[in-house]
C-alpha cells in the first residue's frame, strides 16, 4: 500500500494502470470504422467541453474520440458535477455528426442510443446486467439494490453532436460520492479491465449509430426504440417527473415513443409524454426508490 504522504504518480494505484492508447488505436482506428482519432490524456476538466471547442472551431471530424484518466469538471445533466479518482471509470466523449442523413429534430436519440450501446457492450465484456434509467443514466444492482454506476450527456457543437459518459469502473465502497451510486466492481463485474470495457462499448456504439443512420434517425426502423423500451428500468414503474421550470407529474412509465420521450399516464386517465427532467423511481418491481 502506498503511505498516504508518498508522491503520487501514474502507477500509484496498481489497480488502475493507465490506458494503453496505441493498443486502443490498433483495435479501433480501422479504415472502415466510424472512429476517426483517439486520445487519451492524463487530466481534464471535461472531455464534452474540450471536444464541443473542437467542433465550433471547425477542428474536429466526425468519429473523434477523446478519453481522460481524470476529470475534475465532469458535467451531468443540469450541470452537475461528475468527479471520481484518477484511472477508476471511464470518462469520454465522443463526436458525431448525422448530417443530412438524419433529419435534426431526430438527433435526440442520439444519447439514448449511446445509454443502449453502453448497456450492451458493458453487458458482454463485464458481465454486469447494466439497466437504463430515462432518459441518461446506467444502473447496475449491489446488494439488492439499484445504483447509478454510469450517466451521459449529449450537447450540441459545430455540425454535429457531443455524446459523453461516465463509468464507473473499480470504485470500492468508501469512494462513491452517494449512497445511491454504484460501480461495475461493485455489481460483481468479471472483468473491470477499463482497455477492454471501452472498445465493447465503442464498438457497441458504432453497431447502433450506423444502423440508426441508415434508417435516416428512425429510432422504430432502426430497432433501436424497441432496444432502449427492453433495457429501460423506467416503464413499468410508477415514477415522478421533476420538470424544468419546478413543476412536477406522477404516473405509471408506460411506453417510450418514436421521438424518445418518456409517456406517463396519470391517475386522470391521460397519457403525458415527458421530454425532459429528472425522474425518480417511486414503485415498481425492484421496489423502493431511485
Amino acid at each position: 500500500m502506498t503511505p498516504p504522504d508518498a508522491p503520487q504518480n501514474r502507477w500509484s494505484d496498481l489497480d488502475r494502470p493507465p490506458l494503453n492508447v496505441t493498443a486502443l488505436r490498433r483495435g479501433l482506428l480501422r479504415p472502415e470504422s466510424l472512429w476517426s482519432e483517439l486520445e487519451v490524456v492524463e487530466t481534464t476538466g471535461s472531455t464534452n467541453s474540450d471536444l464541443a471547442e473542437r467542433a465550433r472551431s471547425g477542428d474536429l471530424a466526425e468519429g473523434a474520440v477523446l478519453v481522460a484518466e481524470e476529470q475534475t469538471a465532469g458535467r451531468g445533466r443540469l450541470e452537475r458535477s461528475w468527479t471520481a479518482p484518477p484511472r477508476s471509470g471511464l470518462f469520454f466523449s465522443v463526436y458525431l455528426e448525422p448530417g443530412d442523413d438524419v433529419p435534426v429534430e431526430r438527433w435526440g436519440w442520439v444519447p439514448l442510443l449511446a445509454g443502449v450501446a453502453a448497456a450492451t457492450g458493458l453487458a458482454k465484456a463485464a458481465g454486469v446486467d447494466t439497466a437504463l434509467k430515462w432518459p441518461n443514466d446506467l444502473l447496475v444492482t449491489v446488494e439488492g439494490e439499484e445504483r447509478k454506476a454510469g450517466g451521459i450527456l449529449g450537447e450540441f457543437a459545430g455540425n454535429g453532436i457531443v455524446v459523453g459518459l461516465g463509468i464507473n469502473v473499480s470504485l470500492r465502497a468508501d469512494e462513491l460520492p452517494a449512497p445511491t451510486a454504484g460501480s461495475l466492481a461493485l455489481a460483481g463485474a468479471v472483468s473491470t479491465d477499463r482497455e477492454t470495457l471501452l472498445r465493447a462499448v465503442l464498438r457497441s456504439l458504432e453497431h447502433w449509430y450506423v444502423e440508426w443512420r441508415a434508417a435516416g434517425g428512425d429510432a422504430a426502423a432502426s430497432g433501436l426504440q424497441a432496444a432502449y423500451a427492453a433495457g429501460c428500468a423506467t416503464l413499468d414503474r410508477t415514477v415522478r417527473a421533476e420538470l424544468p421550470g419546478g413543476n412536477s407529474l406522477v404516473g405509471q412509465a408506460v411506453a417510450i415513443d418514436g421521438d424518445g420521450r418518456l409517456v406517463l399516464s396519470t391517475d386522470d386517465g391521460l397519457q403525458q409524454p415527458v421530454s425532459a427532467g429528472d425522474i425518480v423511481h417511486l414503485r415498481g418491481a425492484a421496489g423502493g426508490l431511485t
